[in-house]
């Protein structure tokens, strides 16, 4: 099935994003956690969004899966590893799955923090940001596991189906479930190495021998996500109209720039699915 617009990520700009495409008719796959972003769940109080002064980032969150529910948008959980532009429509590699639709909305956050040594170097030969998507690939060897996000543990359990030993580092994201071949390290990792392709990965105290590193974030960087698309920094480039670089895709929220706020998060998600309809009207005006 290829949908009209899909829109990774469930902060303010994805599910505002969401909410104006679903009302202008289309067809609207959106991708993130059920529960939103964290990082409103996590908000002690924000006292800037119209017409909900004083609200608690718990609050917010209520309101914005009920706003979803009155629409009938269900969110997807998948992880999305890469989207391919093809022309006029774009694949979106979700763990063994390919995903399509005709346009798409980045709403994906930021990456917070500096690479690991050796990440942008060993991407692709070693160095992944999905275990469901590669972790088939690593059948029977040891892997290492950075668990910075809260799908962390369950991504190293899947790991542990596959691989012979998993190495979990949590960072942030907590920790899976006992098994016994995940051994938990509680050492902050430092530099991914090897030579062509990953051989281990450092930390502060040792070395340990590892044929992929998983970096499991709650965001990946831009340029990672979207090859091709125009960046600065950890953000992608978009104009007043939230397009990019790349025709059909758009970005909103926190990937867009600064400043990282809800409600400017909210508006740039409006006016990114309003860009989108206007491109799928176009793109159906020129066939």
């Amino acid at each position: 099935m290829r949908y009209d617009i899909a829109i990774i990520g469930t902060g303010p700009a994805g599910v505002s994003a969401a909410i104006t495409a679903k009302i202008r008719g289309k067809n609207v796959l959106l991708l993130g956690s059920a529960a939103l972003s964290p990082k409103i769940t996590k908000a002690h109080r924000i006292d800037n969004y119209p017409g909900l002064p004083g609200v608690t980032g718990a609050e917010l969150a209520e309101h914005l899966r009920g706003h979803l529910a009155a629409l009938e948008i269900s969110v997807t959980e998948a992880q999305v590893g890469a989207v391919y532009a093809m022309g006029d429509w774009f694949g979106l590699q979700a763990g063994e799955e390919m995903l399509e639709a005709r346009a798409v909305i980045a709403a994906t956050g930021v990456v917070q923090g500096k690479l690991l040594a050796g990440e942008d170097e060993f991407l692709g030969r070693g160095v992944s940001y999905c275990a469901t998507c590669d972790g088939r690939f690593y059948k029977g060897k040891t892997v290492a596991v950075i668990g910075q996000s809260a799908e962390s543990p369950a991504e190293a359990e899947y790991l542990a189906e596959i691989a012979q030993n998993v190495l979990y580092f949590p960072t942030g994201g907590g920790t899976p479930s006992a098994r016994d071949n995940i051994t938990v390290i509680n050492e902050k990792p430092t530099e991914i190495i090897g030579g062509k392709a990953v051989t281990g990965l450092r930390t502060e105290k040792a070395l340990y021998g590892a044929a992929c590193v998983f970096v499991l974030r709650d965001a990946v960087m831009p340029d990672k996500l979207f090859p091709g698309a125009e960046t600065d920094g950890v953000h992608l480039k978009v104009d007043n109209e939230m397009r990019t670089n790349i025709p059909g895709l758009f970005a909103c929220g926190d990937v867009a720039g600064k400043p990282y706020q809800y409600i400017k998060a909210a508006g740039q998600g409006n006016i990114a699915a309003l860009s989108a309809v206007g491109y799928l009207r176009e793109l159906d005006n020129n066939q």
